[in-house]
This record gives C-alpha cells, sequence and structure tokens, in this order.
C-alpha cells in the first residue's frame, strides 16, 4: 500500500474518522429496550439451541452479534419478535415480558429482515410489498405511500417499484426486504446478515442508512461474519458459542484477544491482520480500518 493509496483512502476533513468505532462512556446509561433473563431454547429434534442466556440492550445501541454457525445469534434475535418463543427464562421488550404478547402485535416494535429475502417477499410488485407492513400498521393510504416513496428512495429501488420482486437480482431483492422493514419505522430493527450478497457499493449506500437510523435513535441489532463490518461500523458486539454469551465489548477490545478468537474460529478483519503483521515495525496491533490504518501510516512516515 502506496503512501498516496493511503491519501486517498483517509475521509472528507470534514469527517471524523474515528465516529463509527468511538463508544464514548457516560455516567448515565439508557435503560434497556431489549432484555433476556436466564433463556433457555430447545428445537424439536436437538439440543438446546439457547443455554441460559442473558443479556441487555440499550435504547438506541448499534449492536452485533457474532459467532459461528450454530452459535444460537438467529434463534436468540428470533426470540426478541416472537418467532421463537423460550423454553425457559424470559424476554423483555421496554420493560414488560413478552410471554402472552402475539407476533402481530411485537412487529409494531420489532422489524426483523430476513437472512435470505425470498423467505419475506410475495407481493406482485416491489411498491405493493413495501406497503404491507405500514398498511398492517393501520395507518392512512396517504401515509402507506409516503412511507413507500421514502423507503424506495433510501435505498434507489424507485425504477423497480413496478416491478415483480421475485425476478431481481439477489441483491435488488435483499434491498427490497429491507425497505419493507424500513417502511414500518419500529423502534428496533434486527438484520440477519444483512450484506451478504451485496457489493462494496451497496454495503456502503447500505450501512449508512443503518447510521443514519441509529443517528436517529433507532435501536439496531446486525447478525454478522463480517468482521470488517463490525470493526467499521458497530460500538458494541456480543459473541456468541454454544448458545451462550462468550464475551462482548467493542470491536477493538474484541480483537485484541487473540485466544478468544481461536477459541471462536472469528477471522480478524483483514487490516487488522496487516496490522498485526506489521506491529514489529511500529504500526498498532489494534487498528479496525483502512482509513485508521493509513491515518497512522501516514503519521508514521512524515
Amino acid at each position: 500500500m502506496s503512501k498516496k493509496d493511503c491519501e486517498n483512502a483517509l475521509p472528507h476533513p470534514t469527517q471524523n474518522p474515528k465516529s463509527k468505532i468511538q463508544n464514548p462512556k457516560s455516567p448515565w446509561q439508557p435503560p434497556p429496550c431489549l432484555e433476556v433473563r436466564d433463556l433457555w431454547f430447545e428445537y424439536d429434534d436437538g439440543p438446546a439451541a439457547l443455554r441460559g442466556l442473558s443479556l441487555q440492550i440499550a435504547e438506541g445501541e448499534l449492536v452485533a452479534f457474532i459467532g459461528q454457525n450454530g452459535s444460537g445469534k438467529t434463534t436468540l434475535a428470533k426470540h426478541f419478535n416472537g418467532l421463537l418463543r423460550p423454553t425457559r427464562g424470559q424476554v423483555w421488550l421496554h420493560g414488560q415480558t413478552i410471554d402472552d404478547r402475539p407476533v402481530s402485535h411485537l412487529a409494531h416494535s420489532v422489524g426483523y429482515v430476513f437472512q435470505n429475502p425470498d423467505h419475506q417477499i410475495f407481493n406482485p410488485t416491489v411498491r405493493e410489498e413495501i406497503a404491507v407492513g405500514p398498511r398492517n400498521l393501520g395507518l392512512s393510504e396517504a401515509e402507506v405511500a409516503q412511507r413507500v416513496a421514502e423507503a424506495m428512495a433510501a435505498l434507489d429501488l424507485e425504477p423497480y417499484a413496478d416491478r415483480q420482486p421475485a425476478i431481481l437480482s439477489f441483491g435488488l431483492r435483499r434491498k427490497v426486504s429491507l425497505a419493507a422493514v424500513l417502511a414500518m419505522r419500529t423502534p428496533i430493527l434486527i438484520l440477519d446478515e444483512p450484506t451478504a450478497g451485496l457489493d462494496r457499493k451497496s454495503t456502503t449506500e447500505l450501512m449508512t442508512q443503518i447510521q443514519a437510523r441509529h443517528q436517529q435513535g433507532q435501536t439496531i441489532i446486525l447478525i454478522t461474519h463480517d468482521m470488517g463490518l463490525v470493526a467499521e461500523y458497530v460500538p458494541r458486539c456480543l459473541i456468541l458459542q454454544a448458545g451462550q454469551l462468550l464475551a462482548q465489548g467493542s470491536p477493538r477490545q474484541i480483537f485484541r484477544q487473540v485466544d478468544l478468537l481461536q477459541q471462536t474460529d472469528l477471522d480478524l478483519p483483514q487490516i487488522t491482520a496487516l496490522a498485526r503483521r506489521l506491529a514489529p515495525y511500529g504500526l498498532p496491533e489494534d487498528i479496525l480500518t483502512v482509513a485508521e490504518f493509513c491515518r497512522i501510516y501516514l503519521e508514521q512516515v512524515k
């Protein structure tokens, strides 16, 4: 990587290059909007998928669930909107248990974007697909139309408004499924592998939308295997293994723990792995992003 490459990778001077990774501490902490207490869950045909798991997610947080396949990430998230119900333990939403609340009621508070968009799409046009959620909330047709238009504009879906979503590319179908949930404007948004199948440009556009909603106070949970995405955008991540919460902290804290990464088979972001190899030459081992790498590199070569 040349000095010129690093200069091109740096953010615009008006941007804060650390804004995506800082998680300032404050003596006041917002109350949890989601809380899990001693949660156990068993599928009919297998062992316990969640085993005594307890955690809290604060109002307005952006967090990521990370871990290998089968660690319990999606199983846990599906308890938040009632798609799964605990074998034992409790899930609390805004200070109340959700034991007796139907999925249709929880959908007003928790939006869920499935990993596979084909599990979510069933309407003949993109416009109609996005309108389903707001219409089910009982909104007026004028409000429904406005939300649909805003969601399509946010994800550049206007050219496909009257197209059949089932015949669109995988990346576009993923955008449609996301727009359908964004249009509901739920206080909590869960995205299961949201960038899978997207190119870098589409990923950046999507994460820009997610960041904007987080800054507006929406609570967002990402389920992802993309450690580069976690490093660049997420203030706090929670590692699940075998249905238990193994560790939690900022990406920088997590990626410093070599033994933890080996235990969970999580790969470092490529730029962090490069920084670690260059540590004997004076670079910090815990660099998270290309912009951070370039800033430190340029400071050292001046």
